[in-house]
């Protein structure tokens, strides 16, 4: 290969290429003709020497030499994005973007760090995507994102993971269920009602699955629903029982009760996970410190701050 027939435009164009898929969708998003895209991929193809992309299923995929130039391609723009970032925070203060991917129960927790953070760094650009467990590891696994949050994380070598927050799982009843006045109640005296779950993969119905398994018990009904408002708003109606973090209920929830349930509740942790192989922005540095600076005052507890101190370092912050 002659790098010197590779260019910052090739590059730009082949990494929007694999991203999307498609070379009509590449060319709409660069605004350029898909002729010019097809072109450029030509021209790179025949400056590295390899095929670089293959069709599977209607999508443009990278072979393994593509999978290779791709990261270096993200590796190579994401430099140049960080110094536009380092320009700009000379010329105006600090300054910079950086983008979270968060489970959808992650949206109840993440904004009591975020609004803190927006307020001493307000010229910084954070985008939030949000979306299910399986659609974040989606995003994990093509690097969307700068950083990513879940309460069960990828077990991947390249992921790295600090937890910040603590997440306990809890038993959610209507207000008047019968047993919502009983000082202990064993899971197996609820087996017989239904229960409101999440879709198959979400991290709350892995664990409640994982924690039944261990207890050698088994679900009786349940009805999947589409999110956890849906199940809250259920669970009022007396439609069943559910099993969700305590985070997801409000301060006030007169119309649900938490069942006093053996063993309950199941501990997780929400964790910061970004991938060992993908360079953070300085914005996104900056945001894991200022987490890690702030939790006692934003959430809880001391000795987790103290883990994300230590991701930090593994980042050789």
């Amino acid at each position: 290969m002659n790098v010197r027939h590779l260019t910052f435009r090739l590059l730009q164009v082949y990494a929007t290429v694999v991203h999307s898929g498609s070379v009509s969708e590449a060319a709409r998003q660069l605004h350029l003709t898909q002729p010019t895209v097809s072109q450029q991929l030509k021209r790179l193809g025949e400056a590295v020497g390899e095929p670089l992309l293959i069709v599977r299923q209607g999508r443009l995929v990278p072979t393994e030499a593509g999978r290779e130039l791709y990261r270096a391609s993200r590796e190579v723009l994401g430099r140049f994005d960080d110094f536009q970032d380092y320009l700009e925070a000379l010329r105006g203060g600090e300054r910079g973007r950086f983008s979270i991917a968060l489970v959808n129960t992650a949206q109840y927790v993440l904004p009591r760090l975020l609004g803190p953070y927006s307020q001493a760094f307000p010229e910084v650009d954070v985008t939030l995507h949000i979306g299910n467990r399986r659609q974040m590891l989606t995003r994990f696994e093509r690097q969307d994102d700068d950083l990513y949050v879940f309460s069960h994380p990828p077990s991947l070598a390249h992921a790295l993971a600090g937890r910040f927050l603590r997440n306990p799982l809890v038993v959610v009843a209507p207000h008047d269920h019968p047993l919502a006045h009983h000082e202990r109640i064993a899971m197996g005296e609820l087996l017989g009602e239904r229960f409101l779950l999440r879709e198959p993969g979400s991290a709350t119905r892995m664990m409640f699955e994982s924690w039944l398994q261990e207890h050698g018990l088994s679900l009786g009904p349940t009805l999947q629903m589409a999110s956890n408002e849906a199940i809250r708003v259920g669970v009022a109606a007396g439609m069943g029982l559910t099993v969700l973090s305590e985070h997801v209920l409000p301060p006030e929830h007169p119309d649900l009760v938490i069942l006093p349930v053996t063993d309950f509740p199941i501990e997780s942790h929400w964790q910061f996970i970004v991938r060992r192989d993908r360079r953070l922005p300085h914005a996104a540095l900056g945001f894991l410190g200022f987490a890690a600076g702030h939790l006692d005052e934003c959430v809880e507890p001391r000795f987790v701050a103290n883990e994300l101190k230590e991701m930090l370092g593994r980042l050789g912050t």
